[in-house]
This record gives structure tokens, C-alpha cells and sequence, in this order.
């Protein structure tokens, strides 16, 4: 048993490696934002569906269902978009940073969502999230319009986590995931539809929408395949074994990944002055330490549901 969970627990830093990479894909990519999501979620769309039909899994579901795995889709493809819009504004190591204030919009909407009284040290969290933004806006102004899509980003993935929060222990995750790329890429199929038919074809479907070049469906083929159809299951997998503790501080290196991986491909261009990083960390800081609270006092409510959600 302990080296099945030491397996999966490299396994887990390799996802979180692999989300990180996500980001480098965004940059090298050379296309915008929308079709760049259009084609990952069609992709992956592909992928999951193959993995579906080998593991005879049913796509059978209720219409109550479908809508909220449809208004789900919408958020995660709007997620993606200014993902990818952020790092095209800015670039990696903004954009992560940004993204990790995502725990921070959870401890807002999650009392919300699940109708809870608001914790005290949540609050004061927020409040230190709130100064590592200052920090980082004081001295990377010049971003501003990439930290703003990296921030609505950041809500976007709260809210679709919230979502799935309410559904992902009672059904399949694959199928969940299926039916969610499914409609967000069906949505931006009908929006790309409606802008061609007003006559903004360099806005919609056009013939030079579909001439990429080959590095660019090579990124776009790793994007579809691995960082989001295999990262996706394998997450699923690994959390069978591990506990949402160890889950939750092995998710929270995302970001550190991917400014790593962001300093590797790009070199100067993703250098940032010290005080970016001062608030990139009390921002990481704040989310673990939000973690390891969350985890002690799970351990005293036993019956407590762990979400499992990213």
C-alpha cells in the first residue's frame, strides 16, 4: 500500500506539472484566445469520448442534469478564454499568479452556494490576498488589462468548481466532463456562427480560422490530449488514494510549476521585479495556509464531504 500511494502521489506532481505546462501552450500558441478554446474543448471533447466508449461508461442523464452541466460548460469555456486572453495581455507568471487568488473567490461564493455562516480567519485571508494584489498592481501596472482577465479567470474557475462541487460525488467524472467540453464548445460554435453571419468573418469562421500552422496544431493536439483529457482522469484516479490534504498542497505548486517552466521556454521575458514576487507569495501563502486550517478542522468533522474539484 505505501508504494501504491507513493506512485500516486508522483503521479499527482506530474498532473500538477502538466496544468502548469498548460500556460507555456497558451503562450507558444500562436491564435487567439477564442478559437484556441474552441479547438482544445473540441479536441479534448474527442478524447474523453474515445475514453468513454473503451470503459463503456453511460451518457445517459437527466434534463435537470444536462442544464447544469451546460450552464457548467459555459463558465469553464469563459475560464479558458480569459486564461489564455490573460497570458496573451500579459504573460505566464502574471497569469498564474493571478489564477491562485481562486481560493480566495471560493471562501466568498462558498457560503453562498452551500448556504453556510462566513469563517472568520476566511475573511482575514481575503484581506491578505487582497494586499499581495496591491503589491503586485503597484509594480506591474503596465499588465493591468491581463491581471483583469486573469482575476475574472480566477472567479470563473471558483464558480465552476462550486458548480461541480454539487454533483461530482454522485456522478461519473467522466461523463461530467464529456457533457461540460461538449456545451462550452457548442456555445462558441453557435457565437462564431452569429459573428460570421453579420459579416465579421476575421471574428468567426473563416477559411484562415482553420489554416494553422503545424507547430500550432502540435501544441493544440498536447493541449486537447494530455493537459486536459488525460490530466483530467488521472486526477480523478490518483484522489482514490490520496487524501484532499495532500491533494489540496500538491495543487497549490500549479503555479510555481509554471513560472518555473515559464522562466525555461521564455528566459527574460518572464523576469519580474522582486515585488511581484513578494506578492505572488503572500498570495500562494495565504491559499496554503487557507488549506491546512480547512484540513485540520475536516479531521474533527469526520463526516464532512471533500471536494475533489479543481
Amino acid at each position: 500500500m505505501p508504494n501504491v500511494k507513493l506512485q500516486n502521489y508522483l503521479h499527482l506532481h506530474f498532473i500538477v506539472f502538466v496544468w502548469g505546462f498548460t500556460a507555456i501552450l497558451g503562450e507558444l500558441i500562436s491564435i487567439d484566445a477564442l478559437p484556441l478554446v474552441w479547438y482544445r474543448m473540441l479536441m479534448a471533447s474527442v478524447f474523453i469520448l474515445m475514453y468513454i466508449s473503451f470503459k463503456k461508461i453511460s451518457l445517459n442523464i437527466s434534463r435537470r442534469l444536462f442544464f447544469t452541466l451546460f450552464v457548467a460548460g459555459v463558465v469553464i469555456a469563459l475560464h479558458w478564454i480569459t486564461f489564455f486572453a490573460a497570458i496573451k495581455a500579459s504573460n505566464v507568471s502574471i497569469t498564474l499568479a493571478m489564477m491562485s487568488t481562486g481560493a480566495f473567490f471560493t471562501s466568498i461564493l462558498e457560503p453562498i452556494f452551500y448556504r453556510r455562516k462566513v469563517v472568520g480567519y476566511e475573511v482575514l485571508f481575503g484581506l491578505l490576498v487582497i494586499v499581495g494584489l496591491y503589491v503586485i498592481f503597484q509594480v506591474e501596472g503596465d499588465y493591468f488589462l491581463g491581471i483583469l482577465y486573469a482575476l475574472i479567470s480566477a472567479f470563473l474557475s471558483s464558480v465552476f468548481s462550486l458548480i461541480n462541487g454539487k454533483i461530482a460525488q454522485q456522478y461519473n467524472p467522466s461523463m461530467i466532463s464529456f457533457y461540460e467540453l461538449l456545451s462550452g464548445v457548442g456555445v462558441i460554435t453557435i457565437y462564431l456562427f452569429g459573428v460570421t453571419f453579420l459579416g465579421d468573418s476575421a471574428n468567426g469562421f473563416s477559411l484562415s480560422f482553420f489554416q494553422l500552422s503545424f507547430e500550432d496544431w502540435m501544441y493544440l493536439l498536447l493541449l486537447a490530449s494530455v493537459c486536459t483529457a488525460y490530466a483530467f482522469i488521472g486526477s480523478v484516479q490518483v484522489m482514490k488514494y490520496l487524501s484532499p490534504y495532500t491533494v489540496m498542497l500538491t495543487i497549490n505548486l500549479e503555479p510555481v510549476y509554471g513560472i518555473l517552466l515559464a522562466f525555461v521556454f521564455f528566459g527574460e521575458s518572464e523576469k519580474m521585479s522582486p515585488q511581484f514576487y513578494y506578492g505572488a507569495l503572500i498570495i500562494l501563502g495565504t491559499v496554503v495556509a487557507n488549506g491546512i486550517l480547512k484540513n485540520a478542522k475536516k479531521r474533527k468533522s469526520p463526516t464532512t464531504l471533500h471536494d475533489f474539484t479543481k
